[in-house]
């Protein structure tokens, strides 16, 4: 497994901490994929839409052989195989998968960009992150997660719910 990325996985429909899990172990059965670090689970504030419930939300760190349009097809089949529904831009959902870090990969197309355009604004992705991956350089910003968590000015609550290595 050559490249190592980052994947931010977000629930706030059922089973929150359940859908999360169910995403780890289908991203980690994959052949072409390791899970090799899970962050602890956060409960996190809803962004731009926030008439819903809170989030469930954590990161993993992945060893894998496949390209970057390989990981956002294995990311988008494993959002509809646990029922995500897209209906509301921000709104609710059983699971969402987002790549955030592909190596040290920019990755600017329509379909796909790498790091994740947001990341960097938001406390419920770099949170999670920080846990596995602290002193990770976002590539664009040439910043470590850690400096970027600690230069967050946005509002939204994060608490940690959940501890992935208990």
């Amino acid at each position: 497994m050559a490249k190592k990325a980052y994947i931010s996985i977000g629930s706030n429909i059922g089973d929150k901490i359940g859908n999360c899990k169910n995403a780890i172990e289908l991203l980690n059965e994959h052949p072409q994929v390791k899970v090799a670090k899970i962050s602890d689970f956060y409960e996190t504030e809803p962004v731009g839409y926030k008439e819903q419930e809170w989030f469930v939300n954590c990161a993993v760190e992945i060893k894998t052989d496949l390209n970057p349009k390989e990981l956002l097809l294995l990311c988008r089949t494993i959002e509809a195989k646990l029922g995500r529904e897209k209906k509301i831009k921000y709104g609710p959902r059983t699971i969402d998968l987002d790549i955030l870090l592909y190596n040290n990969d920019i990755i600017d197309n329509t379909d796909l960009k790498i790091p994740h355009p947001e990341m960097h604004k938001r406390g419920f992705v770099l949170k999670p992150l920080s846990d596995i991956a602290a002193d990770a350089v976002h590539p664009a910003l040439k910043r470590t997660i850690i400096e970027l968590l600690n230069n967050l000015t946005e509002e939204a609550a994060v608490k940690k719910i959940w501890t992935a290595n208990t």
